[in-house]
C-alpha cells in the first residue's frame, strides 16, 4: 500500500475518532439539560390545556400560528434588507434558516442562485484570504526590521499565530457589538459570531431578528453585512494557513525532500549545460559552480590538444603560441 493510501486511510480514522469522541461529549453535556426541558415543557403545556380548556388540535394549532408568527417579529423578512440577508446566509453557506423562500418558484431560484453563488463565493474569499495573508506577511516582515533583526524572515509558524491573533480581536469586536446592539451577553454574541464566521450557521442566534431592525436600524443592518463578509474573510485566510501548514507537514517528510532534491536520485532529468547558481540542499551556489566547471574540464582534460584558457599555452587572438605538427598530406 502506497503512503498517500496510509496517510488517507489515518486521516478517515481520525475524522471517525473525532466523531466518536464530540458524540461522547455532546451526550453527557446536553442530554440531561434536554431531557429537563422536555419535562418543564409538558408540564407548562398541560397547565395552559387546563387553564383555558384548549383540546390537544387546538393546542397544536396555536403552536403552528406562533412558530409562523416567529419569522415576522424582525419586520418584513423579504423586503430589499431582508433579502439582502437572505442572499448572504445562502451564497455563504450559514443558512441560520431564520427565513426561507415559501413559493415554489422562490425555491427553484434559490437553488440556481446556490449552484453559482457558492463556488463565486468561495474563489473570491480565498483571493481576500490571500491578500490577507500577504499584508499580515509585510506588516510582521516590517515589525523584525524595526526592531532591528538581521535577514528577518516570516515562518509559516508566525503567520498561523498572527492569524490566530487577528481571528481573536476579530471575533471580540463583532461580540461587543453585537451584545450592545441585541441584548446578550458577551459570551453569547462571541458564540453567535463564531458560529456565523466558521458558515455553521445553527440559527439559535441570529442578529437583525428583533424590534424590526431590518428597516429601523440602517447602520446596524450595513455593519452586520460587512461584518459577515469582511469576517469570513478573515476567518477563510487563517483556516487556509492551517490546513497548508497541515499538508506541508504530512507531506514533506525528510525522506521525501531529500528524494525531490537529490540529482542522483533514479530517473531524474539529465541537465542540460550549465544550469543557473542556486541553493540546493544547503549547498553554496559559488560551491556548485566550481564542482560543475570542474566536471566540464574533467572529459576535455583526456585530449592531448586542449589547453583551458587560462594555461600558459593558451591561445592569443585565437591562434596558439606552441608550434603545431604538420600533417602529412595524403
Amino acid at each position: 500500500m502506497s503512503k498517500q493510501s496510509v496517510r488517507t486511510a489515518a486521516l478517515v480514522l481520525c475524522i471517525l475518532s473525532y466523531l466518536l469522541v464530540g458524540a461522547a461529549v455532546f451526550d453527557a453535556l446536553e442530554s440531561e439539560a434536554e431531557r429537563g426541558r422536555q419535562q418543564l415543557l409538558a408540564q407548562k403545556r398541560s397547565e395552559f390545556r387546563r387553564k383555558y380548556g384548549f383540546s390537544a388540535e387546538d393546542y397544536r394549532e396555536l403552536e403552528r400560528l406562533a412558530l409562523q408568527a416567529e419569522t415576522h417579529r424582525a419586520g418584513r423578512q423579504w423586503k430589499f434588507a431582508g433579502s439582502f440577508y437572505f442572499a448572504i446566509t445562502v451564497i455563504t453557506t450559514i443558512g441560520y434558516g431564520h427565513a426561507a423562500p415559501g413559493t415554489d418558484s422562490g425555491r427553484v431560484f434559490c437553488m440556481f442562485y446556490a449552484l453559482l453563488g457558492i463556488p463565486l463565493t468561495l474563489v473570491t474569499f480565498q483571493s481576500l484570504g490571500e491578500r490577507l495573508n500577504a499584508l499580515v506577511r509585510r506588516l510582521l516582515l516590517a515589525a523584525k526590521r524595526y526592531l532591528g533583526l538581521r535577514r528577518p524572515r516570516v515562518s509559516t509558524e508566525n503567520m498561523v499565530v498572527a492569524g490566530l491573533l487577528v481571528c481573536v480581536a476579530t471575533l471580540a469586536l463583532g461580540a461587543a457589538t453585537f451584545a450592545h446592539f441585541e441584548g446578550w451577553t458577551f459570551f453569547h454574541a462571541y458564540y453567535y459570531c463564531f458560529i456565523t464566521l466558521t458558515t455553521i450557521g445553527f440559527g439559535d442566534f441570529v442578529a437583525l431578528q428583533s424590534d424590526e431592525a431590518l428597516q429601523r436600524k440602517p447602520p446596524y443592518v450595513a455593519f452586520s453585512f460587512l461584518y459577515i463578509l469582511l469576517g469570513l474573510s478573515v476567518i477563510g485566510g487563517f483556516l487556509n494557513l492551517v490546513v497548508l501548514r497541515f499538508l506541508a507537514a504530512s507531506s514533506d517528510t525528510p525522506e521525501s525532500a531529500a528524494r525531490r532534491v537529490s540529482p542522483f536520485r533514479r530517473g531524474a532529468p539529465k541537465s542540460r549545460g550549465l544550469d543557473r547558481p542556486r541553493r540546493v540542499a544547503g549547498v553554496r551556489a559559488d560551491t556548485w559552480v566550481a564542482h560543475r566547471i570542474l566536471q566540464l574540464q574533467m572529459p576535455a582534460c583526456d585530449n592531448p590538444g586542449f589547453s583551458p584558457p587560462w594555461s600558459p599555452t593558451a591561445v592569443r587572438g585565437g591562434r596558439a603560441d606552441r608550434p603545431r605538427a604538420r600533417r602529412k598530406s595524403v
